[in-house]
Protein backbone atom coordinates (compact mmCIF):
# COMPACT_ATOMS: atom_id res chain seq x y z
CA UNK A 1 0.00 0.00 0.00
CA UNK A 2 0.93 3.29 -0.36
CA UNK A 3 0.04 6.83 0.61
CA UNK A 4 1.03 10.10 0.11
CA UNK A 5 2.67 13.11 2.17
CA UNK A 6 3.73 16.64 1.62
CA UNK A 7 6.87 15.18 2.07
CA UNK A 8 7.24 12.22 -0.78
CA UNK A 9 5.51 8.51 -0.61
CA UNK A 10 5.52 5.73 1.95
CA UNK A 11 5.69 2.34 1.10
CA UNK A 12 4.03 -0.49 3.38
CA UNK A 13 5.50 -3.71 2.40
CA UNK A 14 4.83 -7.55 4.53
CA UNK A 15 8.08 -7.88 5.92
CA UNK A 16 7.97 -11.42 4.45
CA UNK A 17 7.72 -9.72 1.06
CA UNK A 18 10.33 -6.91 1.29
CA UNK A 19 13.46 -7.40 -0.37
CA UNK A 20 16.01 -4.40 0.01
CA UNK A 21 17.88 -5.61 -3.05
CA UNK A 22 15.25 -5.72 -5.72
CA UNK A 23 14.12 -2.30 -4.38
CA UNK A 24 17.53 -0.77 -4.78
CA UNK A 25 18.26 -2.38 -8.19
CA UNK A 26 14.32 -2.16 -9.48
CA UNK A 27 12.93 1.42 -7.54
CA UNK A 28 15.81 3.46 -6.43
CA UNK A 29 18.19 3.53 -9.38
CA UNK A 30 15.71 4.89 -11.97
CA UNK A 31 15.31 7.87 -9.85
CA UNK A 32 17.74 11.11 -9.64
CA UNK A 33 18.59 12.26 -6.34
CA UNK A 34 16.50 10.27 -4.41
CA UNK A 35 16.96 9.11 0.04
CA UNK A 36 14.89 6.49 1.56
CA UNK A 37 14.78 4.81 5.18
CA UNK A 38 13.19 1.64 6.19
CA UNK A 39 11.47 1.01 9.63
CA UNK A 40 9.47 -1.74 10.89
CA UNK A 41 6.10 -1.32 12.36
CA UNK A 42 3.68 -3.55 14.33
CA UNK A 43 0.84 -4.98 13.57
CA UNK A 44 -2.37 -3.29 12.99
CA UNK A 45 -5.89 -3.04 11.94
CA UNK A 46 -4.45 -1.54 8.44
CA UNK A 47 -7.92 -0.77 6.97
CA UNK A 48 -8.95 0.83 10.25
CA UNK A 49 -5.82 2.71 10.58
CA UNK A 50 -5.68 4.42 6.67
CA UNK A 51 -9.03 5.43 6.91
CA UNK A 52 -8.49 7.50 10.08
CA UNK A 53 -5.04 8.82 8.63
CA UNK A 54 -6.38 9.38 5.05
CA UNK A 55 -8.01 13.28 4.98
CA UNK A 56 -9.99 14.92 2.63
CA UNK A 57 -8.47 17.51 0.24
CA UNK A 58 -9.52 20.44 -1.48
CA UNK A 59 -7.22 22.04 -4.28
CA UNK A 60 -8.58 24.75 -6.31
CA UNK A 61 -12.26 23.77 -7.62
CA UNK A 62 -11.34 19.98 -6.98
CA UNK A 63 -12.24 18.10 -3.62
CA UNK A 64 -10.60 14.93 -3.02
CA UNK A 65 -12.21 12.76 -0.55
CA UNK A 66 -12.44 8.80 0.20
CA UNK A 67 -15.99 6.95 -0.31
CA UNK A 68 -15.87 7.25 3.68
CA UNK A 69 -15.68 10.85 3.77
CA UNK A 70 -18.95 13.32 3.65
CA UNK A 71 -19.94 14.62 0.95
CA UNK A 72 -18.68 18.79 0.64
CA UNK A 73 -21.43 21.14 -0.68
CA UNK A 74 -21.04 23.92 -2.75
CA UNK A 75 -17.61 22.89 -4.07
CA UNK A 76 -17.68 22.40 -8.11
CA UNK A 77 -15.86 19.14 -8.84
CA UNK A 78 -15.85 16.74 -6.06
CA UNK A 79 -13.46 13.26 -6.39
CA UNK A 80 -14.33 10.02 -4.82
CA UNK A 81 -10.92 7.89 -4.50
CA UNK A 82 -10.39 4.77 -2.88
CA UNK A 83 -6.23 4.82 -3.45
CA UNK A 84 -6.00 1.15 -2.12
CA UNK A 85 -2.07 0.05 -3.46
CA UNK A 86 -2.32 2.90 -5.85
CA UNK A 87 -0.84 6.47 -6.68
CA UNK A 88 -2.51 9.59 -6.47
CA UNK A 89 -4.79 11.68 -3.70
CA UNK A 90 -3.60 14.90 -4.38
CA UNK A 91 -1.81 15.21 -1.16
CA UNK A 92 1.89 14.26 -2.98
CA UNK A 93 2.88 17.82 -4.79
CA UNK A 94 2.96 16.29 -8.63
CA UNK A 95 -0.34 15.22 -7.94
CA UNK A 96 -1.53 18.84 -6.99
CA UNK A 97 0.67 20.40 -9.54
CA UNK A 98 -1.02 18.62 -12.22
CA UNK A 99 -4.29 19.21 -10.52
CA UNK A 100 -3.65 23.19 -10.85
CA UNK A 101 -2.55 22.69 -14.59
CA UNK A 102 -5.37 20.57 -15.75
CA UNK A 103 -8.01 23.18 -14.35
CA UNK A 104 -6.68 26.04 -16.67
CA UNK A 105 -6.99 23.04 -19.36
CA UNK A 106 -10.02 23.05 -22.16
CA UNK A 107 -10.62 19.83 -22.05
CA UNK A 108 -14.26 19.94 -23.91
CA UNK A 109 -14.31 17.40 -26.97
CA UNK A 110 -10.95 16.50 -26.41
CA UNK A 111 -9.16 12.38 -26.35
CA UNK A 112 -6.78 12.51 -23.86
CA UNK A 113 -4.08 9.63 -22.50
CA UNK A 114 -3.30 9.58 -18.45
CA UNK A 115 0.09 8.02 -18.50
CA UNK A 116 1.02 6.43 -14.97
CA UNK A 117 -2.62 6.92 -14.36
CA UNK A 118 -2.45 5.22 -10.61
CA UNK A 119 -5.80 5.70 -9.35
CA UNK A 120 -7.45 7.70 -12.31
CA UNK A 121 -7.49 10.60 -10.54
CA UNK A 122 -6.57 12.64 -13.06
CA UNK A 123 -8.78 10.96 -16.14
CA UNK A 124 -11.69 11.55 -14.09
CA UNK A 125 -11.04 15.08 -13.17
CA UNK A 126 -10.42 15.94 -17.04
CA UNK A 127 -13.59 13.77 -17.84
CA UNK A 128 -15.71 15.72 -15.47
CA UNK A 129 -13.73 18.98 -17.38
CA UNK A 130 -15.41 17.57 -20.75
CA UNK A 131 -12.86 15.36 -22.18
CA UNK A 132 -14.90 13.33 -25.16
CA UNK A 133 -12.83 9.75 -24.23
CA UNK A 134 -9.94 9.15 -22.41
CA UNK A 135 -7.38 6.08 -22.29
CA UNK A 136 -5.34 5.42 -18.60
CA UNK A 137 -2.88 2.68 -18.28
CA UNK A 138 -0.44 1.77 -15.52
CA UNK A 139 2.25 -1.07 -15.56
CA UNK A 140 0.47 -2.37 -12.64
CA UNK A 141 -2.53 -4.32 -12.55
CA UNK A 142 -4.07 -3.29 -9.38
CA UNK A 143 -4.31 0.36 -10.13
CA UNK A 144 -6.10 -0.48 -13.43
CA UNK A 145 -8.18 -2.61 -11.04
CA UNK A 146 -8.77 0.29 -8.52
CA UNK A 147 -8.98 2.73 -11.76
CA UNK A 148 -12.01 0.76 -12.87
CA UNK A 149 -13.10 1.50 -9.33
CA UNK A 150 -12.62 4.89 -9.32
CA UNK A 151 -14.15 5.13 -12.00
CA UNK A 152 -17.67 3.46 -11.43
CA UNK A 153 -17.64 5.61 -8.07
CA UNK A 154 -17.01 8.70 -10.00
CA UNK A 155 -20.18 7.67 -12.49
CA UNK A 156 -17.33 8.05 -15.30
CA UNK A 157 -17.90 6.53 -18.31
CA UNK A 158 -15.90 7.27 -20.98
CA UNK A 159 -12.47 6.38 -19.69
CA UNK A 160 -10.75 2.92 -20.96
CA UNK A 161 -8.52 1.42 -18.71
CA UNK A 162 -5.58 -0.68 -19.99
CA UNK A 163 -2.30 -2.53 -18.22
CA UNK A 164 0.65 -2.04 -20.03
CA UNK A 165 3.71 0.70 -20.68
CA UNK A 166 4.11 3.70 -23.66
CA UNK A 167 3.63 0.64 -25.90
CA UNK A 168 0.23 0.16 -25.25
CA UNK A 169 -0.43 3.81 -27.37
CA UNK A 170 1.40 3.30 -31.03
CA UNK A 171 -1.17 4.06 -33.61
CA UNK A 172 -3.35 6.01 -30.93
CA UNK A 173 -3.56 9.89 -31.10
CA UNK A 174 -4.47 11.76 -28.45
CA UNK A 175 -5.16 16.34 -28.03
CA UNK A 176 -4.10 15.98 -24.61
CA UNK A 177 -1.51 13.75 -22.47
CA UNK A 178 -0.97 13.53 -19.28
CA UNK A 179 2.08 12.40 -17.77
CA UNK A 180 2.94 12.24 -13.64
CA UNK A 181 5.40 9.62 -13.30
CA UNK A 182 9.22 10.08 -12.97
CA UNK A 183 12.32 11.44 -14.94
CA UNK A 184 13.54 8.59 -16.43
CA UNK A 185 10.23 7.27 -17.31
CA UNK A 186 9.27 10.63 -19.49
CA UNK A 187 12.62 10.31 -21.09
CA UNK A 188 12.69 7.14 -22.31
CA UNK A 189 8.95 7.36 -23.51
CA UNK A 190 9.62 10.78 -24.92
CA UNK A 191 8.82 9.43 -28.69
CA UNK A 192 6.17 7.83 -27.66
CA UNK A 193 4.54 10.57 -26.67
CA UNK A 194 5.60 12.61 -29.60
CA UNK A 195 4.02 9.84 -31.98
CA UNK A 196 0.89 10.08 -30.70
CA UNK A 197 0.57 13.65 -29.35
CA UNK A 198 -1.44 15.56 -32.32
CA UNK A 199 0.12 18.45 -33.91
CA UNK A 200 -1.30 21.19 -31.41
CA UNK A 201 -2.21 19.16 -29.16
CA UNK A 202 -0.55 19.70 -25.45
CA UNK A 203 1.73 17.35 -23.03
CA UNK A 204 1.84 18.14 -18.89
CA UNK A 205 4.51 16.24 -17.30
CA UNK A 206 5.22 15.48 -13.53
CA UNK A 207 6.78 13.39 -11.11
CA UNK A 208 10.27 15.25 -11.31
CA UNK A 209 12.16 17.82 -9.24
CA UNK A 210 12.19 21.06 -10.25
CA UNK A 211 16.51 20.66 -10.89
CA UNK A 212 14.81 18.10 -13.65
CA UNK A 213 12.69 20.76 -15.25
CA UNK A 214 16.01 21.93 -17.93
CA UNK A 215 16.82 17.91 -18.90
CA UNK A 216 13.01 17.00 -19.63
CA UNK A 217 12.53 20.32 -21.71
CA UNK A 218 15.93 19.87 -23.35
CA UNK A 219 14.50 16.26 -24.57
CA UNK A 220 11.00 17.08 -25.47
CA UNK A 221 12.34 19.89 -27.64
CA UNK A 222 13.90 17.23 -29.71
CA UNK A 223 10.76 15.67 -30.22
CA UNK A 224 8.67 18.66 -31.46
CA UNK A 225 7.37 20.42 -28.53
CA UNK A 226 7.77 23.81 -27.32
CA UNK A 227 7.19 24.50 -23.31
CA UNK A 228 4.37 26.95 -22.74
CA UNK A 229 4.80 26.90 -19.01
CA UNK A 230 6.11 25.39 -15.48
CA UNK A 231 5.22 25.50 -11.73
CA UNK A 232 6.93 24.18 -8.76
CA UNK A 233 5.97 23.07 -5.26
CA UNK A 234 7.95 21.95 -2.56
CA UNK A 235 10.97 21.16 -4.92
CA UNK A 236 8.59 18.98 -7.33
CA UNK A 237 7.79 20.01 -10.85
CA UNK A 238 4.97 20.55 -13.52
CA UNK A 239 5.64 21.35 -17.16
CA UNK A 240 3.23 22.01 -20.12
CA UNK A 241 4.49 21.66 -24.15
CA UNK A 242 3.17 22.22 -27.28
CA UNK A 243 3.10 19.64 -29.83
CA UNK A 244 4.55 22.30 -32.88
CA UNK A 245 3.93 21.46 -36.41
CA UNK A 246 0.28 21.50 -38.49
Amino acid sequence: MFEETTEGLKAFVAEGNYDETKLEEEVISKFADISYSVSQIEQQNWNEVWEKNFEPMQIGDVFIRAPFHESRPGVKYELIIEPKMSFGTGHHATTSLMILEILKTDFKDKTVLDMGCGTSLLAILASKLGAKNLLAIDIDEWAVENSIENCGRNNVSNIEVIKGDATGIKGRQFDIVLANINRNVLLEDMKAYASSLRPGGEILFSGFYETDIEVIQKEAEKNGFSLLNSDTLNQWAVVRFLKVGT
